[in-house]
Protein backbone atom coordinates (compact mmCIF):
# COMPACT_ATOMS: atom_id res chain seq x y z
CA UNK A 1 0.00 0.00 0.00
CA UNK A 2 0.88 3.87 -0.64
CA UNK A 3 3.29 5.26 2.45
CA UNK A 4 1.28 8.41 3.65
CA UNK A 5 4.01 11.00 3.69
CA UNK A 6 2.95 14.91 4.18
CA UNK A 7 5.64 17.74 2.86
CA UNK A 8 2.89 20.07 2.63
CA UNK A 9 4.47 23.46 3.90
CA UNK A 10 7.29 21.71 5.51
CA UNK A 11 11.19 23.10 5.24
CA UNK A 12 13.61 19.96 6.15
CA UNK A 13 11.59 17.61 3.48
CA UNK A 14 14.26 14.29 4.15
CA UNK A 15 14.25 15.16 8.28
CA UNK A 16 10.30 15.12 7.41
CA UNK A 17 10.25 12.07 5.76
CA UNK A 18 12.24 10.22 8.07
CA UNK A 19 10.51 11.22 11.13
CA UNK A 20 7.04 10.45 9.64
CA UNK A 21 8.72 6.85 8.68
CA UNK A 22 9.55 6.10 11.91
CA UNK A 23 6.44 7.38 13.34
CA UNK A 24 5.13 4.65 11.31
CA UNK A 25 6.93 2.46 12.57
CA UNK A 26 6.87 3.06 16.24
CA UNK A 27 2.93 2.82 16.11
CA UNK A 28 2.86 -0.21 14.28
CA UNK A 29 1.66 0.69 11.00
CA UNK A 30 5.11 -0.51 9.37
CA UNK A 31 5.84 -3.76 10.90
CA UNK A 32 8.76 -6.00 10.67
CA UNK A 33 9.63 -7.23 6.98
CA UNK A 34 7.82 -4.73 5.48
CA UNK A 35 9.38 -3.31 2.00
CA UNK A 36 9.43 0.48 1.39
CA UNK A 37 8.47 2.08 -1.47
CA UNK A 38 11.98 2.37 -3.85
CA UNK A 39 13.37 6.05 -4.26
CA UNK A 40 12.49 6.25 -7.23
CA UNK A 41 8.67 5.81 -6.62
CA UNK A 42 8.32 7.80 -3.54
CA UNK A 43 10.47 10.58 -4.72
CA UNK A 44 8.06 10.94 -7.95
CA UNK A 45 4.86 10.66 -5.77
CA UNK A 46 6.36 13.15 -3.19
CA UNK A 47 7.18 15.61 -6.29
CA UNK A 48 11.02 16.06 -4.06
CA UNK A 49 14.21 15.14 -5.50
CA UNK A 50 15.63 11.28 -5.35
CA UNK A 51 18.17 12.24 -3.55
CA UNK A 52 15.85 13.96 -0.61
CA UNK A 53 14.44 10.34 -0.12
CA UNK A 54 17.83 8.53 -0.49
CA UNK A 55 18.92 10.57 2.71
CA UNK A 56 16.26 10.09 4.55
CA UNK A 57 16.73 6.35 4.53
CA UNK A 58 19.99 6.22 4.85
CA UNK A 59 19.30 7.72 7.95
CA UNK A 60 16.78 4.87 8.97
CA UNK A 61 19.06 2.41 8.02
CA UNK A 62 21.80 4.14 10.05
CA UNK A 63 19.89 3.91 12.70
CA UNK A 64 19.23 -0.24 12.09
CA UNK A 65 15.86 0.66 11.32
CA UNK A 66 15.76 -0.59 7.86
CA UNK A 67 18.42 -2.64 6.06
CA UNK A 68 18.43 -3.01 2.35
CA UNK A 69 18.89 -5.68 0.03
CA UNK A 70 20.48 -5.03 -3.80
CA UNK A 71 17.60 -6.05 -6.14
CA UNK A 72 15.21 -6.50 -3.67
CA UNK A 73 14.53 -3.42 -1.80
CA UNK A 74 14.50 -1.51 1.56
CA UNK A 75 12.75 -3.50 4.41
CA UNK A 76 11.62 -2.73 8.14
CA UNK A 77 13.75 -4.35 10.58
CA UNK A 78 13.15 -6.93 12.99
CA UNK A 79 14.14 -4.83 16.03
CA UNK A 80 12.39 -1.27 14.66
CA UNK A 81 8.62 -1.83 14.19
CA UNK A 82 7.95 -2.31 17.83
CA UNK A 83 4.67 -0.32 18.46
CA UNK A 84 5.19 2.96 21.24
CA UNK A 85 3.27 3.24 24.34
CA UNK A 86 2.89 6.67 23.16
CA UNK A 87 -0.41 7.79 21.92
CA UNK A 88 -0.66 10.71 19.45
CA UNK A 89 -3.37 12.37 21.86
CA UNK A 90 -3.57 12.41 25.52
CA UNK A 91 -5.60 9.31 27.03
CA UNK A 92 -7.35 12.51 29.11
CA UNK A 93 -8.73 14.30 26.10
CA UNK A 94 -11.56 16.82 25.52
CA UNK A 95 -13.99 15.01 24.16
CA UNK A 96 -16.37 12.76 26.86
CA UNK A 97 -18.69 9.73 26.16
CA UNK A 98 -22.20 9.80 27.97
CA UNK A 99 -21.75 8.27 31.20
CA UNK A 100 -24.13 5.44 29.92
CA UNK A 101 -21.00 3.92 28.20
CA UNK A 102 -19.11 3.66 31.96
CA UNK A 103 -21.58 0.92 33.02
CA UNK A 104 -21.46 -1.18 30.14
CA UNK A 105 -18.58 -3.11 29.96
CA UNK A 106 -17.26 -5.58 26.70
CA UNK A 107 -17.61 -8.67 26.07
CA UNK A 108 -15.04 -10.92 27.69
CA UNK A 109 -17.36 -14.09 28.56
CA UNK A 110 -15.87 -15.78 25.28
CA UNK A 111 -12.56 -14.84 25.21
CA UNK A 112 -10.92 -17.80 26.94
CA UNK A 113 -11.91 -21.71 25.22
CA UNK A 114 -12.88 -24.44 27.97
CA UNK A 115 -12.71 -27.79 27.87
CA UNK A 116 -15.52 -28.35 29.30
CA UNK A 117 -17.88 -25.69 27.76
CA UNK A 118 -21.30 -25.21 28.94
CA UNK A 119 -22.00 -21.89 28.10
CA UNK A 120 -25.34 -20.47 26.98
CA UNK A 121 -26.20 -19.17 23.55
CA UNK A 122 -23.55 -20.98 21.43
CA UNK A 123 -24.64 -24.09 19.02
CA UNK A 124 -22.89 -26.50 17.90
CA UNK A 125 -19.69 -25.78 15.24
CA UNK A 126 -18.88 -29.71 14.72
CA UNK A 127 -22.75 -30.26 13.38
CA UNK A 128 -22.79 -26.86 11.35
CA UNK A 129 -23.43 -28.17 7.70
CA UNK A 130 -19.89 -26.80 6.33
CA UNK A 131 -20.33 -28.73 2.61
CA UNK A 132 -23.63 -27.36 2.01
CA UNK A 133 -22.82 -23.96 2.99
CA UNK A 134 -19.60 -23.73 1.60
CA UNK A 135 -21.77 -24.71 -1.70
CA UNK A 136 -24.15 -22.15 -1.63
CA UNK A 137 -21.73 -19.75 -1.13
CA UNK A 138 -20.20 -20.21 -3.96
CA UNK A 139 -23.47 -20.14 -6.19
CA UNK A 140 -24.27 -16.71 -4.06
CA UNK A 141 -20.95 -15.48 -5.51
CA UNK A 142 -22.23 -16.16 -9.59
CA UNK A 143 -21.26 -13.06 -11.52
CA UNK A 144 -24.47 -11.86 -12.35
CA UNK A 145 -26.11 -11.17 -8.63
CA UNK A 146 -23.47 -8.55 -7.75
CA UNK A 147 -23.05 -7.50 -11.16
CA UNK A 148 -24.78 -4.12 -10.48
CA UNK A 149 -22.61 -3.58 -7.61
CA UNK A 150 -25.46 -1.41 -5.89
CA UNK A 151 -27.05 -0.70 -2.48
CA UNK A 152 -29.64 -3.48 -1.85
CA UNK A 153 -33.20 -2.97 -0.17
CA UNK A 154 -33.10 -2.00 3.22
CA UNK A 155 -35.68 -4.89 4.39
CA UNK A 156 -33.45 -7.15 2.60
CA UNK A 157 -33.49 -9.82 0.06
CA UNK A 158 -36.81 -10.53 -1.38
CA UNK A 159 -36.28 -14.28 -1.38
CA UNK A 160 -34.84 -14.99 1.92
CA UNK A 161 -37.50 -12.74 3.43
CA UNK A 162 -40.42 -14.92 1.38
CA UNK A 163 -38.16 -18.23 2.95
CA UNK A 164 -38.37 -16.45 6.53
CA UNK A 165 -42.17 -16.08 6.07
CA UNK A 166 -42.88 -19.72 4.87
CA UNK A 167 -40.07 -21.46 7.57
CA UNK A 168 -41.91 -19.72 10.50
CA UNK A 169 -45.78 -19.71 9.35
CA UNK A 170 -45.14 -23.34 9.10
CA UNK A 171 -42.49 -24.29 12.23
CA UNK A 172 -43.78 -21.61 14.64
CA UNK A 173 -47.84 -20.54 13.66
CA UNK A 174 -46.36 -16.99 12.98
CA UNK A 175 -48.32 -15.03 10.41
CA UNK A 176 -46.10 -13.23 8.16
CA UNK A 177 -45.88 -11.84 4.72
CA UNK A 178 -42.30 -10.72 3.02
CA UNK A 179 -43.43 -7.38 3.17
CA UNK A 180 -43.51 -7.09 6.85
CA UNK A 181 -40.39 -8.88 7.44
CA UNK A 182 -36.49 -6.89 7.72
CA UNK A 183 -33.63 -8.68 7.56
CA UNK A 184 -31.00 -7.60 10.38
CA UNK A 185 -27.34 -7.86 11.50
CA UNK A 186 -28.58 -10.81 14.26
CA UNK A 187 -31.51 -9.91 16.78
CA UNK A 188 -29.86 -6.83 18.68
CA UNK A 189 -30.36 -5.16 15.57
CA UNK A 190 -33.60 -6.03 15.31
CA UNK A 191 -34.06 -4.37 19.22
CA UNK A 192 -32.35 -1.45 18.28
CA UNK A 193 -34.60 -0.80 15.01
CA UNK A 194 -37.16 -1.58 17.26
CA UNK A 195 -36.17 0.81 20.27
CA UNK A 196 -35.88 3.71 17.12
CA UNK A 197 -39.38 2.81 15.97
CA UNK A 198 -41.59 2.70 18.59
CA UNK A 199 -39.71 4.49 21.52
CA UNK A 200 -38.58 7.55 22.62
CA UNK A 201 -35.76 8.74 25.09
CA UNK A 202 -37.60 8.56 28.17
CA UNK A 203 -40.18 6.03 27.73
CA UNK A 204 -40.22 2.97 29.85
CA UNK A 205 -39.65 -0.49 28.60
CA UNK A 206 -40.21 -3.91 30.66
CA UNK A 207 -37.41 -6.33 30.50
CA UNK A 208 -37.86 -9.31 32.37
CA UNK A 209 -35.69 -10.48 35.37
CA UNK A 210 -33.51 -12.37 35.32
CA UNK A 211 -32.95 -11.76 31.86
CA UNK A 212 -30.90 -11.33 28.95
CA UNK A 213 -28.38 -7.89 29.83
CA UNK A 214 -27.71 -7.16 26.40
CA UNK A 215 -31.45 -5.51 25.35
CA UNK A 216 -31.62 -3.70 28.60
CA UNK A 217 -28.50 -2.02 28.00
CA UNK A 218 -29.23 -1.14 24.43
CA UNK A 219 -32.52 0.37 25.72
CA UNK A 220 -30.89 1.55 28.32
CA UNK A 221 -28.01 3.83 25.61
CA UNK A 222 -31.13 4.93 23.55
CA UNK A 223 -32.51 6.82 26.46
CA UNK A 224 -35.37 4.50 27.43
CA UNK A 225 -36.11 3.85 31.17
CA UNK A 226 -36.04 -0.51 31.82
CA UNK A 227 -37.71 -1.46 34.56
CA UNK A 228 -36.92 -5.43 35.88
CA UNK A 229 -40.53 -7.23 35.66
CA UNK A 230 -39.90 -11.20 37.92
CA UNK A 231 -40.29 -13.94 36.39
CA UNK A 232 -41.38 -17.32 37.91
CA UNK A 233 -42.24 -21.12 36.42
CA UNK A 234 -45.10 -19.89 34.35
CA UNK A 235 -42.94 -17.11 32.80
CA UNK A 236 -43.01 -12.98 33.04
CA UNK A 237 -45.05 -11.97 36.02
CA UNK A 238 -47.62 -9.88 34.19
CA UNK A 239 -49.35 -8.11 37.48
CA UNK A 240 -46.13 -6.84 38.29
CA UNK A 241 -45.72 -4.70 35.26
CA UNK A 242 -45.45 -1.01 36.28
CA UNK A 243 -47.72 1.95 35.39
CA UNK A 244 -46.21 3.76 32.43
CA UNK A 245 -44.98 1.25 30.45
CA UNK A 246 -45.06 1.50 27.03
CA UNK A 247 -43.43 -1.56 25.79
CA UNK A 248 -42.14 -5.38 27.37
CA UNK A 249 -39.40 -7.59 26.17
CA UNK A 250 -40.40 -11.03 26.51
CA UNK A 251 -38.82 -14.70 26.01
CA UNK A 252 -41.88 -16.20 26.35
CA UNK A 253 -40.88 -19.83 24.06
CA UNK A 254 -38.14 -20.61 26.34
CA UNK A 255 -37.15 -17.74 29.17
CA UNK A 256 -33.84 -16.68 29.18
CA UNK A 257 -32.52 -17.52 31.39
CA UNK A 258 -34.52 -20.06 33.88
CA UNK A 259 -35.52 -22.20 30.66
CA UNK A 260 -39.33 -22.20 31.67
CA UNK A 261 -42.26 -22.22 29.06
CA UNK A 262 -44.63 -19.04 29.15
CA UNK A 263 -48.10 -20.65 30.09
CA UNK A 264 -51.29 -19.56 28.06
CA UNK A 265 -52.97 -18.43 30.51
CA UNK A 266 -49.92 -15.87 31.09
CA UNK A 267 -49.60 -15.41 27.20
CA UNK A 268 -52.88 -14.50 27.03
CA UNK A 269 -52.74 -12.19 30.35
CA UNK A 270 -50.16 -10.07 28.69
CA UNK A 271 -51.63 -9.49 25.31
CA UNK A 272 -55.13 -7.90 27.40
CA UNK A 273 -52.29 -6.09 29.06
CA UNK A 274 -50.87 -4.75 26.06
CA UNK A 275 -54.52 -3.80 24.43
CA UNK A 276 -55.39 -2.41 27.80
CA UNK A 277 -52.33 0.19 28.01
CA UNK A 278 -51.63 1.01 24.78
CA UNK A 279 -48.27 -0.33 24.47
CA UNK A 280 -46.17 -2.72 22.46
CA UNK A 281 -44.89 -6.56 22.80
CA UNK A 282 -41.32 -7.51 21.69
CA UNK A 283 -41.37 -11.25 21.13
CA UNK A 284 -37.81 -12.52 21.35
CA UNK A 285 -37.89 -16.52 20.23
CA UNK A 286 -33.87 -17.01 20.05
CA UNK A 287 -34.34 -20.67 20.04
CA UNK A 288 -37.69 -21.71 19.64
CA UNK A 289 -37.24 -23.88 17.01
CA UNK A 290 -35.51 -26.80 19.47
CA UNK A 291 -38.22 -27.93 21.45
CA UNK A 292 -37.61 -32.06 23.25
CA UNK A 293 -41.11 -32.47 24.86
CA UNK A 294 -44.48 -31.38 25.96
CA UNK A 295 -46.99 -30.36 23.10
CA UNK A 296 -45.87 -27.32 20.56
CA UNK A 297 -46.54 -24.12 21.81
CA UNK A 298 -47.53 -21.37 19.75
CA UNK A 299 -45.63 -18.14 19.44
CA UNK A 300 -47.34 -15.05 20.97
CA UNK A 301 -47.65 -13.33 17.69
CA UNK A 302 -49.76 -16.57 16.80
CA UNK A 303 -52.21 -15.44 19.26
CA UNK A 304 -51.91 -11.44 19.07
CA UNK A 305 -55.28 -10.31 16.73
CA UNK A 306 -54.54 -6.79 16.92
CA UNK A 307 -51.33 -5.95 15.93
CA UNK A 308 -49.09 -4.92 18.77
CA UNK A 309 -46.14 -7.83 18.70
CA UNK A 310 -43.39 -7.76 16.88
CA UNK A 311 -41.60 -11.06 16.21
CA UNK A 312 -37.52 -11.06 16.39
CA UNK A 313 -35.56 -14.11 15.11
CA UNK A 314 -32.27 -14.53 14.83
CA UNK A 315 -30.11 -17.69 13.56
CA UNK A 316 -27.26 -17.53 15.13
CA UNK A 317 -28.21 -20.32 17.52
CA UNK A 318 -29.61 -22.70 14.52
CA UNK A 319 -27.39 -21.86 12.55
CA UNK A 320 -23.62 -19.55 13.64
CA UNK A 321 -23.52 -16.17 15.18
CA UNK A 322 -20.39 -15.74 12.78
CA UNK A 323 -22.85 -15.39 9.94
CA UNK A 324 -24.81 -12.12 11.97
CA UNK A 325 -28.30 -12.90 10.48
CA UNK A 326 -31.44 -12.19 12.10
CA UNK A 327 -35.11 -10.71 11.24
CA UNK A 328 -38.09 -9.16 12.98
CA UNK A 329 -41.48 -9.23 11.78
CA UNK A 330 -43.79 -6.22 12.29
CA UNK A 331 -47.36 -5.11 11.70
CA UNK A 332 -48.12 -3.36 8.92
CA UNK A 333 -48.74 -0.45 10.47
CA UNK A 334 -45.27 0.34 11.66
CA UNK A 335 -43.24 -2.17 9.02
CA UNK A 336 -42.11 0.97 6.58
CA UNK A 337 -40.84 2.70 10.02
CA UNK A 338 -38.79 -0.24 10.82
CA UNK A 339 -37.76 -0.84 7.17
CA UNK A 340 -36.52 3.09 7.54
CA UNK A 341 -34.75 2.42 10.53
CA UNK A 342 -32.78 -0.24 9.04
CA UNK A 343 -31.95 1.81 5.99
CA UNK A 344 -30.32 4.78 8.26
CA UNK A 345 -28.41 2.42 10.70
CA UNK A 346 -27.00 0.27 7.75
CA UNK A 347 -28.75 0.48 4.70
CA UNK A 348 -28.37 -3.19 4.17
CA UNK A 349 -26.93 -6.64 5.42
CA UNK A 350 -24.84 -8.71 3.79
CA UNK A 351 -26.49 -10.06 0.27
CA UNK A 352 -23.77 -12.81 0.12
CA UNK A 353 -25.40 -14.02 3.33
CA UNK A 354 -28.76 -13.26 2.68
CA UNK A 355 -28.86 -15.41 -1.12
CA UNK A 356 -26.83 -18.22 0.47
CA UNK A 357 -29.27 -19.04 3.61
CA UNK A 358 -32.41 -18.21 1.38
CA UNK A 359 -31.17 -21.41 -0.65
CA UNK A 360 -30.30 -23.34 2.45
CA UNK A 361 -33.79 -23.32 3.68
CA UNK A 362 -35.42 -23.39 0.36
CA UNK A 363 -33.71 -26.10 -0.85
CA UNK A 364 -34.49 -28.18 2.28
CA UNK A 365 -31.73 -28.13 3.51
CA UNK A 366 -32.05 -25.85 6.98
CA UNK A 367 -35.41 -27.92 7.66
CA UNK A 368 -32.51 -31.01 7.30
CA UNK A 369 -30.50 -29.26 9.39
CA UNK A 370 -32.79 -28.86 12.43
CA UNK A 371 -33.74 -32.18 12.69
CA UNK A 372 -30.08 -33.68 12.43
CA UNK A 373 -29.04 -30.73 15.54
CA UNK A 374 -32.42 -31.32 17.41
CA UNK A 375 -32.08 -35.06 17.86
CA UNK A 376 -28.68 -34.03 18.95
CA UNK A 377 -29.33 -31.68 21.26
CA UNK A 378 -32.30 -33.92 22.97
CA UNK A 379 -29.74 -36.04 23.80
CA UNK A 380 -27.40 -33.41 25.14
CA UNK A 381 -30.10 -32.46 27.13
CA UNK A 382 -31.20 -35.59 28.81
CA UNK A 383 -28.03 -36.40 29.39
CA UNK A 384 -27.46 -32.95 31.66
CA UNK A 385 -30.97 -33.70 33.30
CA UNK A 386 -30.87 -36.96 34.23
CA UNK A 387 -27.61 -35.92 35.56
CA UNK A 388 -28.65 -32.84 37.92
CA UNK A 389 -31.71 -34.95 39.27
CA UNK A 390 -29.43 -38.01 40.16
CA UNK A 391 -26.14 -36.59 40.92
CA UNK A 392 -26.87 -33.03 42.00
CA UNK A 393 -29.95 -34.02 43.99
CA UNK A 394 -28.18 -32.48 47.13
CA UNK A 395 -27.05 -29.23 45.59
CA UNK A 396 -29.38 -28.34 43.03
CA UNK A 397 -33.09 -27.98 41.76
CA UNK A 398 -33.72 -28.69 38.07
CA UNK A 399 -36.26 -25.90 36.54
CA UNK A 400 -38.77 -27.82 34.03
CA UNK A 401 -37.90 -27.37 30.36
CA UNK A 402 -38.50 -29.00 27.43
CA UNK A 403 -36.87 -26.47 24.69
CA UNK A 404 -33.79 -24.47 23.82
CA UNK A 405 -30.18 -24.74 23.89
CA UNK A 406 -29.71 -24.74 28.11
CA UNK A 407 -31.00 -26.13 31.08
CA UNK A 408 -31.22 -23.75 34.52
CA UNK A 409 -31.42 -25.32 38.30
CA UNK A 410 -31.36 -23.59 41.84
CA UNK A 411 -29.09 -24.10 44.31
CA UNK A 412 -30.26 -25.63 47.09
CA UNK A 413 -28.44 -23.75 49.89
CA UNK A 414 -26.00 -22.11 48.41
CA UNK A 415 -25.79 -17.82 47.81
CA UNK A 416 -25.20 -16.27 44.42
CA UNK A 417 -21.41 -15.41 46.12
CA UNK A 418 -20.99 -18.74 46.75
CA UNK A 419 -22.17 -19.91 42.93
CA UNK A 420 -19.93 -17.18 41.76
CA UNK A 421 -16.95 -18.92 43.79
CA UNK A 422 -17.49 -22.34 42.43
CA UNK A 423 -18.19 -20.55 38.91
CA UNK A 424 -14.65 -19.67 39.62
CA UNK A 425 -12.85 -22.88 40.68
CA UNK A 426 -14.76 -24.56 37.49
CA UNK A 427 -13.06 -22.08 35.28
CA UNK A 428 -9.53 -22.48 36.53
CA UNK A 429 -10.33 -26.59 35.77
CA UNK A 430 -11.01 -26.25 32.28
CA UNK A 431 -15.02 -25.67 33.05
CA UNK A 432 -17.50 -22.77 32.22
CA UNK A 433 -20.59 -22.42 32.85
CA UNK A 434 -22.91 -19.02 33.63
CA UNK A 435 -24.04 -18.54 37.76
CA UNK A 436 -27.63 -17.20 37.23
CA UNK A 437 -26.72 -13.91 39.33
CA UNK A 438 -24.77 -12.47 36.17
CA UNK A 439 -28.47 -12.05 34.85
CA UNK A 440 -29.77 -9.95 37.63
CA UNK A 441 -31.77 -7.02 36.18
CA UNK A 442 -33.06 -5.17 39.83
CA UNK A 443 -34.78 -8.13 42.05
CA UNK A 444 -32.11 -10.01 44.84
CA UNK A 445 -29.58 -12.41 42.45
CA UNK A 446 -30.92 -15.81 41.97
CA UNK A 447 -28.11 -18.75 43.30
CA UNK A 448 -28.19 -21.31 40.05
CA UNK A 449 -26.65 -22.10 37.25
CA UNK A 450 -27.14 -22.04 33.77
CA UNK A 451 -25.66 -25.22 31.99
CA UNK A 452 -25.57 -24.78 27.68
CA UNK A 453 -24.92 -27.76 25.88
CA UNK A 454 -24.78 -26.62 22.42
CA UNK A 455 -21.12 -26.13 22.51
CA UNK A 456 -20.16 -28.94 24.22
CA UNK A 457 -19.67 -32.19 22.69
CA UNK A 458 -22.19 -35.08 23.55
CA UNK A 459 -19.10 -37.29 24.65
CA UNK A 460 -17.96 -34.71 26.41
CA UNK A 461 -20.29 -34.00 28.78
CA UNK A 462 -20.46 -36.44 31.99
CA UNK A 463 -16.52 -36.09 32.38
CA UNK A 464 -17.83 -32.63 32.55
CA UNK A 465 -20.31 -32.86 35.03
CA UNK A 466 -18.09 -35.17 37.28
CA UNK A 467 -15.97 -32.09 37.23
CA UNK A 468 -18.84 -29.84 38.28
CA UNK A 469 -19.79 -31.88 41.30
CA UNK A 470 -16.00 -31.73 42.20
CA UNK A 471 -16.32 -28.37 42.43
CA UNK A 472 -19.49 -28.54 44.59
Amino acid sequence: MDLHVNLVDRKDLSGEIYRQIRRAMAEGLLRPGEVLPPTRHLARRLMVSRTTVTIAYERLAAGGFVTSRIGAGTFVSDDAARPSALHRFPADGVLRARTVWDSIRLPTTFDRPARYDFRTGLPSLELFPHRAWQRLVRHALRPGLFAAGVYQEPAGHRGLREAIARHVGMSRGVSAVAENITITNGAQQALDILARTLLAPGDRIAVEDPGYQLPRRLFESLGLETVGVRVDRDGLVVEAIPSGVRAVYVTPSHQYPLGVTMSLARRQSLLSWAERTNAAIIEDDYDGEFRFGGRPVDALQALDSSGRVVYVGSFSKVMLPTLRLGFLITPPSISRAAQAAKYVTDWNTSLLTQVALASFIEEGDFARHLRRVGAAYQERHDIIADSLRRDFADHLELLPSNAGLHLTALAKGATAPEIIAITQNAARRGLAFHPLSMFTVENAPLAGVALGYGAIATDDIEEGLRLLQVCF
